[in-house]
């Protein structure tokens, strides 16, 4: 049982002239870890196993993402692609300690059944006397199905188009007016659409309660057919590459059997479109009866944002420059998770 000085403990390692693998790791660094026993409940509640948590993060090195946060923070994958380590500031670390106790006394109450994202770490890493914070969470997109395309959405349209600098990218993060004018709908069908939106109606009224604002639905879609072709197009480049050098097999069979590599580490092997409900808990396919199959992934993202001076005093400014009525995203908190809860169920199908 959790008592409440357990939401205020740290545990700390300082390493001096580490001389092991110094050609990767500094010779002098701090290590802290926030709320130990906490996150390993939380992550026991999510049933995430304490040791492929480890694993995971340190086995081999995490993976650098192209995304940046609003904030310019940094996002990492473990090298598995099942859980994201993103840097967040010491005001995210103080406002993460604020509604901790509250989060989770939500996740227990709901049994981990939440769109909320799935913290399971806070940590602060110090360096040459530069503190790095950093917050691990599940990650939202499948460890083995490709996402290919995907959005953030708010709920709101003033300002909320991806930029032409985003749309270059090779996986762009496109927005709410994207969406609308694409016409898009995530076809997912009357059952999935009643248990999404009663999950999502109990998630944004606790983030309301907390006087939270101004998070996403993160939305990614896995475009099944495509899938299929492009691991065919896979297969037969790797076919050709092998089979070249005088008709010689020169593929490598050698992998070890815990290596992050082997295909038989990935827990099973799954037909197209088809996923692991315990692994990617955030997946929803597409409903039988459409043409088009797909695999949907969506969750809330982005939620340490509280309506302080600040937002009140910019959503002051943005009334003024767009209107009373206009849709912009700084609302207060209530009528931000109306309006994001509004958005999302004429979104589905």
């Amino acid at each position: 049982m959790l008592m409440p000085d357990d939401f205020k403990a740290y545990s700390k390692i300082k390493v001096d002239n580490h001389l092991f693998n110094k050609e990767n790791l500094p010779s002098r660094f701090k290590f802290k870890e926030y709320c130990p026993m906490v996150f390993r409940n939380l992550r026991e509640r999510f049933c995430i196993d304490d040791q492929d948590y480890q694993n995971s993060l340190t086995r081999s090195a995490p993976l650098n993402s192209d995304s940046q946060g609003r904030f310019g923070n940094r996002f990492l994958s473990s090298y598995d692609h099942r859980f994201v380590i993103k840097t967040v500031s010491s005001e995210d670390i103080a406002e993460m300690h604020n509604i901790l106790k509250k989060y989770h006394q939500f996740i227990v109450e709901c049994h981990g059944n939440t769109l909320l994202p799935q913290f399971l770490g806070m940590y602060r890493l110090t360096v040459d006397g530069v503190e790095t914070y950093m917050v691990v969470t599940r990650n939202v997109f499948s460890h083995r199905l490709t996402v290919h395309r995907k959005y953030d959405l708010k709920g709101s349209t003033v300002s909320r188009e991806a930029s032409d600098k985003e749309k270059a990218k090779e996986l762009p993060t496109f927005k709410d007016n994207d969406f609308l004018n694409e016409g898009q709908k995530l076809q997912i069908g009357d059952d999935n659409k009643k248990y999404f939106l009663e999950k999502l109606k109990h998630d944004v009224e606790f983030l309301a309660t907390l006087k939270i604002m101004d998070y996403s639905l993160l939305v990614g879609i896995h475009d099944v057919e495509r899938a299929e072709q492009e691991e065919m197009d896979v297969e037969g480049v790797g076919e050709e590459e092998e089979y070249e050098n005088d008709g010689v097999l020169t593929g490598s069979f050698g992998t070890p059997p815990d290596s992050p590599g082997n295909p038989l580490n990935c827990g099973g092997f799954f037909g197209a479109g088809e996923f692991d409900p315990s692994v990617d808990v955030y997946a929803i396919k597409s409903q039988d009866s459409v043409v088009k199959k797909e695999v949907y992934f969506m969750a809330i993202i982005d939620i340490l944002t509280h309506y302080d001076a600040k937002k009140k005093a910019a959503h002051a400014a943005k009334t003024v420059k767009h209107g009373a009525g206009a849709e912009i995203s700084t609302v207060n908190p209530e009528q931000y998770s109306k309006r994001f809860y509004e958005f999302m169920s004429n979104i589905l199908s």
